[in-house]
């Protein structure tokens, strides 16, 4: 055989040789995946959680079917969760029986650190997922083939917070960006000590800011920058299940309001129609608050004050439901000062999301305020490149802000497969 002949050939096999394997082996794996995919006599569970690495539950439950709808599953896996005064966060895990599985309920609670990583995380979620769902799971054929193992803790003597619940932090975040004929930069800093309790809940914080933007395009050269400052404290009691009060106070100056400096303080109560210990969940927290503010500013203002000693009152009403169709949130308040009722405000905000029927959501966001108490406005005004790039405060009698969004999802039930290729 001629050598170029030989080469050809060995080229051909190196090529094509590969691919054969990859097809074959590409056959091998996806007939696995399809046989895996759904198990026979598992239970169907959906895990409710956007923001949870769901590839990660898909890896690690292995014993159950994923669906990728609520009104799909024998278990809907409800999970919430809320800041802890230590800076962790509570998970709260309900699992929610459907269909034949309707008279089953549970609910456990997953706390982890602030200082785990998203793998801890992730690891301790999926191990209280599967400790709720072995009730389920015990009523299938699959039981069988699971196991129940047991690890003796050692001997723990009670644990002395030697920091009495305070927690510190120091951050700063900051960035910037640029080409020829423009260049932005922000830096912004902040300081925190929080204190938190059953009963007891002390927040204290200092922070600052500075922007700047440049721009040099022919003749047009500009500098412009804002800056802000403040610290404030606060310290909220709870009374009982239902009812807490608390003060709050701080100082304050902007470039952008026209704040020189500003030193407030204001005392409130608050009632939740809910009891505290199911806020996961259920919220209807309604506010009051009274207070003053004193300040000083750096233009006369269009009232033609340099400085001004204001009360005011303000009343809300907050709502937070998260449920197995969807959640929803929003907020009602009005405020107003002492010296002229007709310097008021009055604000409304909603988060809608909402899972009609299989397959189907509908999610509303929406903001709007009617601001009649703008009391620190220049009566310099503002230049045309301050308006332009949003360094000062404008004179308005509305604000407002709405978003909307639908999906509808339809074919395959099952979501178990996990593919990572080309990302996702």
């Amino acid at each position: 055989m001629k050598p170029w002949l030989c080469v050809s050939f060995l080229l051909v096999n190196v090529i094509i040789s590969p691919a054969v394997v990859a097809q074959d082996s590409t056959k091998t794996i996806d007939s696995v995946s399809a046989s895996d995919s759904a198990l026979s006599g598992a239970i169907n569970i959906f895990v409710d959680c956007p923001t949870c690495d769901q590839n990660y539950f898909k890896t690690e439950i292995t014993f159950v079917n994923f669906v990728r709808d609520r009104q799909l599953a024998d278990v809907h896996i409800l999970i919430t969760r809320q800041s802890t005064g230590a800076l962790g966060i509570e998970h709260t895990i309900e699992f929610i029986g459907q269909g034949k599985y309707a008279a089953m309920r549970d609910t456990l609670k997953y706390v982890s650190k602030e200082s785990d990583s998203e793998d801890i995380k992730r690891q301790g979620l999926v191990k209280s997922i599967k400790l709720g769902l072995v009730r389920f799971v015990s009523h299938t054929g699959v039981r069988d083939n699971l196991e129940v193992t047991y690890s003796k803790p050692s001997v723990a003597n009670a644990v002395k917070d030697k920091w009495n619940y305070w927690v510190f932090s120091i951050s700063s975040n900051g960035w910037t960006n640029g080409q020829k004929s423009t260049n932005q930069f922000y830096i912004y800093g902040q300081i925190t000590a929080r204190r938190t309790t059953e009963m007891l809940k002390i927040r204290l914080s200092a922070n600052s800011s500075y922007s700047e933007n440049r721009y040099d395009y022919g003749d047009f050269k500009l500098t412009s920058i804002s800056r802000s400052r403040g610290a404030s404290g606060s310290v909220y009691w709870g009374l009982d299940g239902h009812w807490s009060t608390g003060v709050s106070g701080g100082i304050y100056g902007s470039t952008f309001d026209n704040t020189k400096v500003e030193v407030y303080g204001s005392a409130g109560l608050e009632y939740d129609v809910f009891p505290y210990k199911v806020s996961t969940r259920r919220q209807l927290r309604l506010q009051y608050r009274v207070g003053t503010y004193y300040d000083e500013f750096r233009e006369i203002t269009i009232y033609d004050k340099y400085r001004s000693w204001l009360g005011y009152e303000s009343i809300s009403a907050n709502l937070s439901l998260i449920q197995p169709w969807g959640s929803v949130s929003g907020s009602v308040s009005g405020s107003h000062f002492f010296h002229d009722f007709s310097k008021n405000r009055l604000s409304i905000q909603n988060n809608l999301s909402l899972k009609l029927f299989s397959g189907f959501s509908f999610t509303l966001d929406g903001y709007v305020s009617w601001i009649h108490d703008q009391i620190s406005l220049s009566a310099a005004g503002a230049t045309q490149q301050e308006i332009l790039l949003q360094r000062r405060e404008l004179a308005t009698s509305y604000e407002y802000w709405a978003s909307f969004g639908i999906s509808y999802t339809f074919g395959s039930i099952y979501s178990t497969i996990v593919n990572p290729r080309f990302g996702n």
